[in-house]
């Protein structure tokens, strides 16, 4: 079956008009019982077909044998049979011509190679029909959109407010807990898509779904892992482009998945590291917490984006003001001072009040319950803020003020309709849902409002950059078998259009001596050897010769020291090229993840940058917007904006650079383990860059 006819199932499952519940029980609160019971209370539209060889009734509904005696086609099939039955259950499926199966039982891939090898045949039913498979071991999925509650999670039984908001979960529990949330909030979710084991469908696809599902507008993902890295990116990118803001919780910060190599790259990019990478590179926003998670979706879905980072924060507490103010700063929001006639303005109103941003109204408010919503439509009538904050304290801790307040709010979230608003108080849950179904994200405590808006400013800002993910790209420079010395790296690089220092290969004392005066004095001299990647460990590096008989004397010398301390290493000769003075060491190199393919690691070089691991990374290939976008992130970039009298450094060229690794390491995915350029030295301003060492080491 194409990828086209795949997806149309996906869809055909997930919008199912017609659903039949294999295992299906008479007793609502057993496992087979519950999905007929909510599907059927919830309100479904479509049609619902018990299958029980045992009955001819279940729960007041017609049942079947088998899934060959329903009438007609077949969604979505919900199998609530032990593990055992499972693959018979599966292969009827398939002959009828079911779109998709949800899977409950467990037992598979989950507790043994036994039962992966069975998720495997499962999964190979799948691919041979083309029917989706969710699970197995995994709660199934509710599309609150058309009252389809395809699970026994009771969390999905309880009506909610229709919403924007997509979930996919690889955890079934986790998506019942924030089902609870949103119902406790009165947010409503779209979809809830738990995933199990994924033998079949998983994280990608959903979010793939989810992406071309018209009524989501907000995506949630809660990750234990990514089974299929190139296709979870290819989702995230559509995503991007489709500027629907995906939010992630990432479990799991070990480097258990990333191999370790003798390199510095290797050492270096730990799992988690990766994950950031992709979340960065596609605009993700990663948060840390289940209360981050639920909040930022809900305020996303609710009040929308903040179209650019200057806010403005109103507040009857000048101490949370503060509070809210280091918040916001802290998460890149421009928090600018009011305009000095605006200060003024408001002086003249509450002469003690504070002025600056945040504008304090101060207590004057109990005696002067308006000058709040003065304070707002002053900053807004002569502010250019994109979102405002406001705090009202326990100004909201009734019914009744909240209602009060509530038409304040409608009124201002009409006559400025481009403006993003938020608002912070001591207030009930009931009141928080009536903000909210206003469409005014309320929050009870107020830096968790200045976060909901750091968020949509961040997504403002992704959506607004140049965005490039083509997989397929990649370089026509060739990869040779292995293994490779330096001298062999640098012109693989230097043909993959990475510039690299100008080198001369010698295998005796006088040919050292003439290399080098063709070169140009001083010299560097290198170990030339495939069996040593770290050649100062071995005393296979010398600098700054300056004459021929130095550079002959440091050839023998080189040649008999590394022979002793590395007597099983082949030795080739030594690498020679002139001293280059100047510039800013840093550091390029590519990992191989297992999960993501080949990422591309930058940060400051030299002998420390294991200690310092001031790095990034991006998934490859990547261009040069992206490339620079990396450099702007190290810790270290005043380095390169040229520091105590030097000058800046040629960020062009070292953007040219990370982008021609990146393509070439796309090209040869299959073979490459790592690479490492360390150092590259970054030149002043318009003299470009170079690689001064390399290693190139091939898969096994």
């Amino acid at each position: 079956m194409s990828s086209i006819d795949s997806r149309a199932n996906l869809k055909r499952m997930f919008e199912a008009k017609s659903v039949a519940i294999i295992g299906a029980s008479g007793d609502p609160t057993r496992i087979g019982g519950r999905p007929v019971a909510m599907i059927r209370d919830m309100g479904f539209e479509g049609t619902l077909y018990p299958i029980n060889p045992n009955r001819d009734e279940v729960q007041g509904l017609k049942a079947y044998k088998t899934i060959a005696d329903v009438p007609g086609d077949v969604d979505l099939v919900i199998c609530a049979v032990p593990g055992g039955l499972v693959e018979d259950m599966l292969r009827q499926c398939a002959a009828k011509g079911v779109a998709g199966v949800i899977v409950f039982a467990g037992g598979f891939a989950e507790v043994s190679e036994e039962g992966a090898e069975a998720q495997a045949r499962l999964t190979a039913i799948g691919r041979e029909s083309g029917m989706r498979i969710v699970g197995p071991n995994c709660m199934g999925f509710a599309n609150f959109a058309n009252n389809l509650p395809a699970s026994f999670h009771p969390a999905f039984a309880t009506p909610m407010p229709k919403g924007k908001i997509g979930l996919v979960s690889q955890s079934g529990a986790f998506g019942g807990l924030s089902s609870i949330m949103a119902t406790q909030r009165g947010v409503g979710f779209r979809h809830v898509l738990t995933t199990g084991n994924e033998g079949d469908v998983g994280v990608a696809d959903c979010l793939d779904y989810l992406v071309d599902d018209p009524g989501t507008e907000v995506i949630l993902l809660y990750i234990e892992g990514v089974r299929d890295g190139p296709a979870f990116l290819d989702a995230l990118a559509r995503a991007r482009k489709a500027k629907k803001p995906v939010v992630a919780v990432k479990l799991g910060r070990t480097d258990a998945g990333a191999k370790a190599a003798a390199s510095h790259t290797s050492a270096l990019a730990g799992a988690d590291a990766i994950y950031d990478a992709a979340f960065r590179q596609f605009g993700v926003h990663r948060v840390h917490s289940i209360e981050e998670f639920f909040d930022t979706g809900a305020a996303l879905a609710v009040g929308g984006l903040a179209q650019g980072d200057e806010i403005a924060l109103v507040t009857v507490s000048g101490g949370v003001g503060v509070l809210m103010a280091d918040d916001a700063a802290a998460r890149g929001l421009d928090v600018s001072e009011l305009p000095r006639g605006t200060q003024k303005k408001f002086k003249e109103i509450v002469p003690f009040a504070g002025v600056n941003n945040p504008l304090d109204v101060t207590g004057q408010i109990i005696n002067q319950p308006e000058i709040f919503e003065q304070a707002m439509r002053l900053v807004l009538d002569e502010g250019t803020y994109d979102s405002i904050v406001g705090f009202q304290g326990a100004g909201l801790n009734t019914a009744e003020a909240a209602a009060t307040a509530l038409t304040m709010w409608e009124a201002l979230k009409k006559d400025y309709p481009d403006k993003c608003f938020a608002v912070a108080s001591l207030m009930s849950v009931e009141s928080q849902q009536m903000f909210e179904a206003a469409g005014i994200p309320a929050f009870r405590e107020a830096t968790h409002a200045t976060r909901a808006m750091a968020a949509g400013a961040y997504f403002t800002r992704q959506f607004a950059q140049g965005f490039d993910w083509n997989p397929a790209q990649g370089s026509d420079a060739g990869l040779e078998d292995g293994p490779f010395t330096e001298a062999r790296a640098l012109k693989t690089l230097a043909a993959a259009g990475v510039p690299v220092m100008e080198t001369r290969v010698a295998t005796s004392a006088k040919d050292a001596a003439r290399a080098a005066g063709d070169l140009g004095l001083p010299v560097v001299m290198k170990i030339v050897s495939p069996d040593i990647i770290h050649k100062s460990d071995v005393g296979g590096v010398k600098l700054n010769l300056s004459s021929a008989s130095e550079v002959e004397s440091a050839f023998t010398e080189m040649m008999s020291g590394v022979a002793a301390r590395a007597p099983d290493a082949k030795l080739e000769g030594v690498l020679l090229a002139p001293m280059i003075s100047g510039g800013v060491e840093t550091i390029i190199g590519v990992h191989m993840d297992p999960v993501f393919g080949p990422a591309v690691m930058f940060g400051l070089g030299g002998v420390f940058v294991e200690v310092l691991k001031d790095v990034t990374f991006r998934m490859a290939p990547f261009d040069t917007a992206e490339a620079h976008r990396m450099i702007d992130e190290i810790r270290g970039r005043a380095m390169l904006d040229g520091v105590r009298g030097a000058p800046a450094s040629d960020t062009d060229a070292l953007a040219e650079a990370l982008a021609a690794v990146s393509r070439f390491a796309a090209a040869h995915r299959d073979r490459l383990l790592s690479i490492d350029i360390n150092p590259f030295v970054v030149l002043p301003k318009g003299e470009g860059a170079m690689a001064l060492d390399a290693v190139i080491e091939l898969q096994d």
